[in-house]
């Protein structure tokens, strides 16, 4: 188990050291950060100072490491716009994207798995076709669309909603279904899949021919040796809807970082879009980690050694 996670968390490290070089490249890049200040009244004095205030008088490989380091120790840099440290600008909206992400997350489980189970025991029949129906719709309805038509019809023509902003609990439902409509769709697929496959099992037969309750069939001995392939899903999907909430947080004027890594872009703020993508990683990587850990723990056969 130890030695499984030194290997992980050596491969996150570095995982998060390539993204950490693909953000500094990206920004420099862009050209010269200090063209953002530039007008008619600024001098040759000035220009030079901010260029040393910003670290960009020494070689790229000398301000690489020393981008690196000030992320070891949790500094993300000084917004060019606001002036704020970005750490403190990126931990004011994580809560709000975590939130959104969670809530996705639970309406994808909560949607997905009881189908799946729900579509693979009733194997041909109308809840089936009902189920697989829902699945495709998930795949082929964009999150960005799902949103529109959602604040469309429950906001504009229902008013039962509100349509955008953080607020109550009527405020996350139109986001979570459509941050987690695609999530869910996927989740429900691969339940059934792996439930038709345990449901056909030696073990399973026997245990119907010696009479056990078809209620215990499906959720103690069916269900469980089926998490593995929905749980992997379900880890990578959390972490994917964290990273993916840029559109619908867009959609909703919802208060996250993606949001606030749209107008970043917008405003060519290089230094909060840097630390909106090292903190994306880092709970991407942490997510992972976990479902792996998880492993062991849903099935006891799994040895990590």
């Amino acid at each position: 188990m130890f030695a499984f996670l030194r290997k992980r968390l050596v491969a996150s490290v570095l995982a998060v050291l390539i993204v950490t070089v693909i953000v500094f490249v990206l920004a420099r890049l862009q050209g010269d950060p200090r063209t953002l200040y530039l007008d008619e009244n600024m001098s040759q004095e000035t220009y030079e100072a901010l260029g040393r205030e910003l670290g960009l008088d020494r070689p790229v490989v000398v301000q690489y490491f020393i981008f690196i380091g000030n992320v070891a120790t949790g500094d993300l840099g000084i917004s060019m716009h606001q002036r704020t440290p970005v750490a403190d600008i990126v931990m004011e909206r994580l809560p709000a994207t975590l939130k959104l992400a969670v809530a996705g997350f639970l309406f994808s489980l909560l949607v997905g798995v009881p189908l799946g189970i729900l579509s693979a025991v009733k194997r041909g029949s109308v809840w089936d076709v009902a189920g697989r129906g829902f699945a495709v719709l998930g795949h082929s309805l964009p999150s960005f669309w799902v949103g529109i038509m959602a604040i469309f019809v429950f906001s504009v023509q229902l008013g039962w909603l509100p349509p955008f902003g953080d607020g109550g609990l009527d405020h996350y439902i139109l986001p979570a279904i459509a941050l987690g409509w695609a999530a869910a769709g996927g989740q429900m697929r691969l339940v059934r899949s792996a439930m038709l496959e345990t449901l056909d099992s030696q073990y399973i037969v026997l245990a119907r021919a010696k009479g056990v309750n078809e209620r215990d069939i499906v959720f103690k001995h069916a269900l469980r040796n089926a998490l593995l392939a929905p749980l992997t899903f379900a880890g990578l999907t959390l972490g994917s809807l964290i990273t993916g909430a840029i559109i619908i947080e867009t959609v909703f004027a919802w208060p996250g970082l993606g949001l606030l890594a749209i107008n970043a872009v917008v405003a060519s703020d290089y230094a909060i879009l840097q630390g909106v993508m090292i903190v994306i990683t880092v709970l991407y990587i942490v997510t992972s980690l976990l479902v792996d850990l998880i492993y062991g723990w849903i099935d006891p056969r799994i040895r990590y050694d």
